[in-house]
């Protein structure tokens, strides 16, 4: 390898890094009463909202918060990439395992944190109102463990999970 070349690398290398790290354009302060609520998308079943504070879900970075109701249930899933949970209100119960079962998940209360590692079979639910705060890298998906499950199959067959086009499902939310 000559020098040019070698310098070259560097250089690549050194802007790759220099991007990655370059951190937010602006600042951002907000409360939760500033949120900008819609549905959740359609990965998730019906009743959750979602806003995405900050980021990308689809692909990058990012931060969002997510209210689920009472009585609220995500059967069993795994993720791509690792997901991290920290309650803000109510409590969020979470499991792992490949069927959710409504006996067996770890009460999170207030403050509560977990990391569901990617490609981990887990469960959520809720018994009363629930907001968390999810953050991660994206892109954020949801592989049911039983296709059934997965809301996107409503009324389809069922013969593989479902095939979604990703960034398409984040851009209503950025």
């Amino acid at each position: 390898m000559n020098n040019r070349s070698a310098l070259l690398i560097v250089s690549f290398v050194a802007a790759l890094l220099v991007t990655s790290f370059a951190g937010a354009e602006q600042q951002l302060i907000q409360n939760e009463h500033e949120a900008k609520w819609s549905d959740a998308p359609a990965m998730l079943p019906p009743g959750a909202k979602i806003d995405v504070v900050q980021g990308d879900p689809g692909g990058a970075l990012y931060t969002a918060r997510l209210k689920f109701p009472a009585n609220y249930e995500i059967p069993a899933h795994s993720h791509p990439t690792d997901e991290h949970v920290t309650v803000l209100s109510g409590t969020l119960y979470m499991g792992m395992g490949d069927k959710l079962d409504p006996e067996g998940g770890t009460a999170l209360t207030v403050g509560g944190f977990a990391l569901m590692p990617a490609k981990m079979n887990h469960y959520a639910y809720t018994k009363k109102a629930t907001t968390i705060l999810l953050h991660g890298m994206g892109p954020v998906e949801f592989i049911y463990v039983n296709p059934a499950d997965d809301p996107r199959n409503a009324g389809q067959a069922l013969t593989s999970p479902c095939a979604l086009d990703q960034r398409a499902a984040w851009d209503r939310y950025l």
